[in-house]
């Protein structure tokens, strides 16, 4: 279940860049680049969740027209509600204020346009890095583990009505052997794409997203992009999460009444890892399976308190021999369930889910958050409850009072049959690049318990997983317990650049084996710009 890690593979592996270049190469970036510095601003790119807090509880205290549940948020219509940089732990020195914003409080580079001039320009470039060396005390081989990211990410506006973001990453790890476990059979890192060997046991891999955000009026968005999405108020989310791969996409957003009502319509590109063609050409790269995909969100924010959410997915038929995808107009209908009539719950070539969410705020710091997912509603070879999924919790700000102290409790059911492969197709439909497109962990029951707290720049935060999945396809039943917790320093808020040390402890027990116990006892420490997320709590 768990290979030894060899991966024998015959590609030729790159070296690792000098680490110590690479900081002095930033440092004289950060000399070079003083005089443009002025207030920072946050990415619209999906945060990581701890990360993303301050928005959720400036949204939490807020009787606002932001939808809460579509993530990333849409520019135009959620500038008012995005908090400034935390200013509490700002370094004041006169005779050197430039570098210390540069190194503490405000981007990399940021360039404005005269304020004179008729269309405003702005553009902010920061480092993303992620510097992180461990170890697996449970592993008895002490093999050294690490990370080493180097990457970049801009951002800026053109005029009033046009924004934009960037990201590029170039990545070499060694993980621990759950990970690299995963990795080998899926052939991809959990959420970053496919992968080349590196130094025989360890990984070499890169990712890129971006998108360009075009407010065509008041009530409509349009935004083009390659990146991904999250639908829900939850840490997980049983529609559409940020868990697998970038993909490309459009996204057209609507608001209406004052905002109270949001809809959108995504339609995007999955791949299947599995040959596109039939019969390739000779000497040609391969090429991989293609599969269109459309979703639909109505959003009503029914007053101070309460929002409804409605959900439908449709995956379509796979590209056929010729990686050809046979598309007609009801691909592209805009109008939320009218395509549950032509299609139904069960079609054999076509995935329709549907879903409801619901948010509430019991008061300004307090919210109770669910979600309800219909695959199939009876599921052949299955019981009925199998062909769907369900979601309930509730995040508590400044719990008892106690500022910056946050808490959150989740539980998740997935059913054997929700996004299942159909019995007359082989290929997984609600996947990308062999991952799941919501949850991280399916088939199963899981319990989430999140905490976090801040003072001023420092922080703490933890995490539990309990999870308990069934067996399918031959594939063993087995519960997992996950405890992870981290504390560091926040270098620098406008791109969450932090000093940290985490510690992952994981213990995962199968039924049916005679070595069935695996444990790891991650710790680490780490230098990295946290921006995305990373969901290796499976």
């Amino acid at each position: 279940m768990y290979p030894a890690k060899n991966h024998n593979f015959k590609l030729q592996a790159r070296s690792i860049p000098d680490v110590k270049g690479l900081l002095s190469l930033l440092l004289f970036f950060l000399f070079l680049f003083t005089s443009f510095f002025s207030k920072a601003q946050f990415y619209a790119l999906p945060s990581d969740y701890f990360f993303s807090l301050p928005l959720e509880k400036n949204l939490s205290a807020y009787d606002s027209s932001l939808h809460s549940a579509f993530k990333p948020f849409v520019p135009g219509f959620s500038k008012q509600y995005i908090p400034p940089v935390d200013s509490s732990f700002i370094f004041h020195s006169r005779k050197h204020q430039k570098l210390n914003n540069a190194l503490f409080n405000s981007h990399v580079i940021q360039l404005h346009s005269d304020s004179k001039a008729k269309e405003s320009f702005d553009l902010f470039i920061d480092p993303l890095l992620n510097f992180e060396f461990g170890k697996d005390l449970a592993d008895a081989s002490g093999e050294q583990l690490y990370t080493n990211t180097r990457g970049i990410l801009a951002g800026g506006h053109l005029g009033k009505r046009v924004y934009f973001e960037t990201l590029l990453s170039e990545n070499q790890s060694f993980f621990p052997s759950y990970i690299d476990s995963f990795a080998i059979d899926s052939k991809v890192i959990p959420g970053q794409g496919r992968w080349k060997t590196f130094k025989t046991t360890g990984y070499d891999y890169a990712f890129s997203s971006g998108f360009v955000s075009v407010q065509a009026g008041q009530h409509l968005n349009l935004q083009v992009g390659h990146g991904k999405h999250k639908i829900g108020n939850g840490y997980r989310s049983l529609f559409l999460s940020d868990n697998s791969f970038n993909y490309p996409y459009a996204r057209f957003t609507q608001q209406w009444f004052r905002g109270r009502l949001q809809y959108s319509n995504l339609y995007t590109v999955f791949m299947n890892l599995v040959p596109a063609l039939e019969n390739p050409p000779p000497g040609t790269e391969a090429l991989y399976q293609k599969k269109a995909a459309s979703f639909q969100y109505l959003s009503l924010n029914v007053n101070k308190r309460l929002s409804l959410g409605f959900f439908q997915s449709l995956m379509w038929e796979p590209a056929d021999g010729n990686n050809q995808q046979h598309l007609d107009f009801r691909y592209f209908n805009p109008v939320i369930f009218t395509n549950l009539a032509a299609f139904g719950l069960n079609d054999p070539k076509h995935n329709l889910m549907l879903g409801l969410e619901l948010n509430f705020k019991v008061t300004k710091t307090l919210s109770f958050y669910g979600q309800a997912v219909l695959d199939d509603p009876a599921p052949k070879g299955y019981n009925t409850k199998e062909g769907r999924g369900y979601q309930a919790g509730f995040r508590y700000f400044d719990v008892f009072g106690l500022k910056n102290l946050f808490l959150q409790a989740e539980y998740n059911y997935t059913g054997k049959a929700l996004y299942n492969t159909s019995e007359t197709n082989t290929v997984p439909y609600y996947t990308h690049y062999n991952q799941n497109l919501a949850s991280a962990f399916v088939n199963g029951n899981e319990l989430v318990l999140l905490g976090s707290y801040t003072y001023k720049r420092f922080y703490l935060n933890g995490k539990i997983n309990l999870q308990s999945r069934g067996s399918i396809n031959a594939e063993a039943s087995y519960t997992t317990q996950m405890l992870q917790g981290r504390i560091g320093y926040v270098v620098n808020p406008a791109y969450n650049l932090t000093i940290y040390m985490l510690v992952n402890g994981r213990l995962q027990s199968f039924d049916n084996f005679s070595h069935s116990i695996h444990e790891t006892r991650y710790v680490s420490i780490g230098f990295k710009t946290g921006l995305y997320n990373l969901y290796y709590d499976f």
